[in-house]
């Protein structure tokens, strides 16, 4: 009488070993014994095939360079000015304490000189409503504080003593007229714009030459704040300040402009 056999051999070639009780892989759908049904132990092509899978989307994603941020992104973000790629948090010069940093201060200290030379005309011009007005708007803007503090939109991670609210006025055109938020004190005004692009949904080409720039103006004066400057700054300025709780502009201007006409009617 022949003899019965009852089980199937192990699948991997130097093995062959009989098993009464087999494996069946689910990646391959081949039988092995008991010692080699695990996937890396019988050099099943699942395993490579998910190894190559790996490391092929690892290799797109581009690390940040800033000390100790583990952000990657999926498209190179390079600083014009040290030309290191970074995430998206730390793009901004002073996000990522760039070592070329005073370079652009010579444009910075024009924009500045710019600034203090609107301020110092509207000193010698007879004062205006808008400047009477002055005390009445920190009145305002501190009424305004605590129902601000119950709706805007914002990073909650952000420390209770860092954040700044305001009323952010959309740029002309745009369905919704107005949006609350509140952003850190210590953010540069580049920074700003951009996260409240973000939180309205705004078109942001602030990267391409070409394109109309978006930025923040002050509701009382008009100005274009710069980029480079801090809210913090702007918050304890002793002329036209920023106040906690008070009103800023967002629109799309031209890399010329330093000022938009009549600020009020945004508020209208």
């Amino acid at each position: 009488m022949a003899e019965l056999e009852i089980g199937q051999y192990c699948g991997v070639e130097h093995c062959g070993q009989l098993d009464f009780l087999p494996f069946l892989c689910d990646g391959c759908s081949r039988v092995f014994c008991l010692q080699h049904r695990s996937k890396d132990s019988h050099g099943c092509p699942e395993v490579a095939a998910n190894k190559d899978c790996a490391k092929s989307e690892e290799s797109t994603l581009y690390p940040c360079t800033y000390k100790d941020c583990s952000g990657k992104e999926l498209v190179l973000v390079l600083c014009p000015h040290c030309e290191k790629h970074f995430c998206l948090g730390h793009r901004h010069q002073s996000d990522h304490q760039c070592e070329k940093l005073d370079i652009p201060k010579p444009r910075m200290a024009a924009t500045q000189q710019l600034v203090k030379g609107i301020v110092d005309s509207k000193k010698a011009a007879p004062p205006s409503k808008i400047r009477r007005g002055a005390k009445n708007s920190e009145t305002a803007a501190k009424v305004a504080l605590m129902k601000l503090k119950l709706h805007a939109l914002g990073d909650k991670s952000l420390p209770q003593t860092e954040r700044v609210y305001f009323q952010v006025f959309l740029p002309r055109g745009v369905q919704e007229k107005s949006k609350p938020m509140f952003f850190s004190k210590k953010w540069s005004v580049g920074k700003v714009v951009d996260y409240a692009a973000s939180l309205a949904s705004l078109k942001n080409d602030n990267n391409k030459a070409a394109a109309k720039k978006l930025r923040v103006c002050h509701t009382e004066s008009g100005e274009v704040l710069p980029l480079d400057s801090t809210l913090e700054m702007w918050i304890s300025s002793s002329e036209n300040p920023l106040y906690n709780g008070g009103n800023i502009i967002l629109e799309y201007l031209d890399n010329e402009s330093h000022i938009i006409e009549d600020a009020n009617s945004y508020l209208i």
